[in-house]
C-alpha cells in the first residue's frame, strides 16, 4: 500500500472545502428561485429545494450513475447564476441535465448564452405567470394525509398553486387536546423525521398553522356533513384518503358538499379510472372523480410500460416485499383478512394484493398477463416489487438495464423511475425518494426470454409524491419542464 502523504491529504481536503463552500453558496440562490420565481430545481430527477449543502453535494455525486463525467457544484454554480440572469417565471428545471449539456458543449458559449439558447420554449419559461391558486382538502389524516399536508405546504413556495385549506377527520370522544396532537403527529414522524418548518395551533379557529399557512382542522362523520362553500373554500380538490369510500356513489359525496374534484388515494373500484402518473395520465382530463391507484401500482407500471414497449410482455408474475401497514395488528387479534391478524413486527405475513391486475387499469395492453402476491414484513416502510417476467423477445442483462436506465432519463418517466447501480443498497436508504419506483439494476436476472427485475418503492413518501403530482394535473397546475 502507498503511503498518503501530507501534501495529498491537504489537496484532497481544500478540494473539498472549496466544493463545500460552491454548494453553500448555490444554496440562497435556490431558495430565491423557489420563493420568488416558483422554480423547482432538481439534478437528474433529484429534488434540491430546501436540502443541505452536504445532500446537494451529493446530488451532483448521482450524476455518475448516468454520465461518464464528473459534475461538481463549481461547474453547476455559473448555470444556476445564469438562470437568475434570465428572471424566469414558475417551472421545473434539472440543474445537472442543464450542466452536463454544458460540460459536453466545450463551454464554447458563456453560461447565460448557453443556458438561453438551450431551455426550448424560452419565451415560455419567462411569461408562465402562476395560476389562480387551487384550495384543496385533506379528508383524512392518516400516513398519506399528514405526508401530503407536509409537501403541500412546503409547494407552495415552489410556485404549484395547491393550497391546502382544511384537513377533516372524526371527531375523537376526547377532543380536549385534539389540535395539539394532530400538529405533534405533523411534526414528528417515525420514519421521515422531523418537518422542515414552523406548526403552531390556534385554538379559536380550531386550526393549524403551518408555515404561516392557515390550515382549518374540521370534524366530520361523512362527507355529507360538511358544506365547504359556507366555510370560504372554493370548490376544492378533495383527496380521500381514508380508504372508506372507493367507488362513484360513496366518493360522489364529496361532490354534493361542494367540492369541483375528487382524488381517491387508494385503488377505485367500478369504472373509477386507476391513475398512474406518466404512464395514463392523459386520462384524468375531464374526470370529476379519479383514483391514484395504490402504491405497488405505481412503483411497477411505469416500469412496465418501459419493458411492454421494448420487448413486449407475454406474462408475468409479481411479487411484492412490502412493509407492514396501519391495517395489520400490533400484536395477534382478530382480522377480517386471512393472516393479517398476526403480529405485523414479528411475522412475515402472506397476503393477497390486486396491484398486479390493477395494472391493466393504467396500461390495458398487459391486461390478463399479471399475477401478485404480497408478503408483509416486519419493516416500517419502503418495500420492493419483484416482476418475474416472460418477454417476447429474447435480450441480455446488460441491454435490459440500459433499456430501464434510458426511461428512467427520459422526460416522460424522469419522476417514476429511478436506476440504481449501487451493491449496497437497502431499503432503509430509500425513505424519502420522489420516485414512484427504483430499479436495483445489479439484481436484475436475465435469461433468454426470461427476466427478473428488483423495483424498491417508498410505499408512504414516493407514493404521496405521485399523488401530488396527480393533483396538480386535476387543478390545471403542473409546471413546464426544462429541459424539455
Amino acid at each position: 500500500m502507498t503511503p498518503i502523504n501530507k501534501t495529498q491529504q491537504d489537496e484532497v481536503l481544500h478540494d473539498f472545502q472549496q466544493r463545500q463552500a460552491a454548494a453553500e453558496r448555490m444554496l440562497p440562490i435556490i431558495g430565491y428561485l423557489q420563493r420568488t420565481h416558483g422554480i423547482s430545481l432538481a439534478i437528474y430527477g433529484r429534488s434540491i429545494n430546501e436540502v443541505s449543502a452536504g445532500d446537494l453535494l451529493k446530488a451532483h455525486r448521482y450524476i455518475r450513475q448516468h454520465e461518464d463525467i464528473r459534475v461538481s457544484a463549481h461547474d453547476s454554480f455559473p448555470i444556476l447564476q445564469a438562470l437568475v440572469g434570465l428572471e424566469p417565471s414558475a417551472a421545473r428545471i434539472d440543474l445537472g441535465k442543464l450542466t452536463v449539456a454544458y460540460l459536453k458543449s466545450g463551454k464554447g458559449q458563456s453560461p447565460e448564452a448557453f443556458v438561453a439558447d438551450h431551455l426550448g420554449g424560452l419565451e415560455a419559461l419567462r411569461n408562465n405567470d402562476p395560476r389562480e391558486s387551487k384550495d384543496v382538502v385533506l379528508y383524512g389524516f392518516g400516513r398519506i394525509g399528514r405526508l401530503l399536508a407536509r409537501e403541500l405546504v412546503l409547494g407552495i413556495g415552489s410556485g404549484e398553486q395547491l393550497r391546502l385549506r382544511a384537513i377533516v377527520v372524526r371527531k375523537p370522544r376526547d377532543g380536549s387536546n385534539d389540535l395539539e396532537k394532530r400538529a405533534s403527529l405533523l411534526r414528528r414522524d417515525s420514519v421521515h423525521g422531523p418537518f422542515s418548518g414552523t406548526i403552531s395551533v390556534d385554538h379559536e379557529s380550531n386550526s393549524l398553522i403551518v408555515n404561516g399557512n392557515i390550515i382549518s382542522l374540521l370534524y366530520a362523520q361523512s362527507p355529507e356533513n360538511i358544506d365547504y362553500a359556507a366555510l370560504g373554500i372554493k370548490d376544492p380538490l378533495v383527496v380521500d384518503n381514508t380508504g372508506m369510500y372507493r367507488d362513484v356513489e360513496a366518493l360522489g359525496k364529496h361532490l354534493e358538499a361542494g367540492a369541483s374534484k375528487v382524488l381517491l388515494t387508494a385503488p377505485g373500484k367500478g369504472e373509477i379510472k386507476n391513475i398512474v402518473f406518466g404512464v395514463n395520465s392523459d386520462d384524468i382530463a375531464g374526470e370529476k372523480i379519479i383514483s391514484a391507484a395504490s402504491c405497488t401500482t405505481n412503483a411497477i407500471t411505469p416500469v412496465l410500460k418501459v419493458l411492454n414497449d421494448e420487448y413486449g410482455i407475454e406474462v408475468g408474475h409479481i411479487e411484492s416485499v412490502h412493509s407492514y401497514t396501519n391495517d395489520q395488528n400490533l400484536i395477534d387479534n382478530y382480522h377480517e383478512a386471512d393472516r393479517r391478524g398476526r403480529s405485523a413486527p414479528l411475522n412475515m405475513v402472506l397476503t393477497e394484493t390486486g396491484a398486479a391486475k390493477a395494472v391493466s387499469k393504467a396500461l390495458p395492453v398487459l391486461a390478463g398477463k399479471l399475477t401478485g402476491n404480497a408478503i408483509r414484513v416486519p419493516t416500517p416502510n419502503v418495500s420492493m416489487a419483484i416482476m418475474n417476467l416472460t418477454l417476447d423477445e429474447a435480450t441480455d442483462k446488460e441491454s435490459l438495464n440500459q433499456v430501464l436506465r434510458a426511461g428512467a432519463m427520459s422526460a416522460a418517466l424522469a419522476d417514476q423511475i429511478d436506476y440504481m447501480t449501487s451493491t449496497e443498497l437497502v431499503s432503509s436508504d430509500l425513505v424519502g425518494t420522489r420516485h414512484a419506483g427504483i430499479v436495483d439494476s445489479t439484481a436484475t436476472i436475465v435469461n433468454g426470454k426470461h427476466c427478473v427485475v428488483y423495483v424498491w418503492y417508498d410505499n408512504e413518501f414516493g407514493y404521496s409524491c405521485q399523488v401530488i403530482r396527480v393533483m396538480q394535473a386535476m387543478a390545471g397546475t403542473e409546471l413546464p419542464m426544462f429541459p424539455a
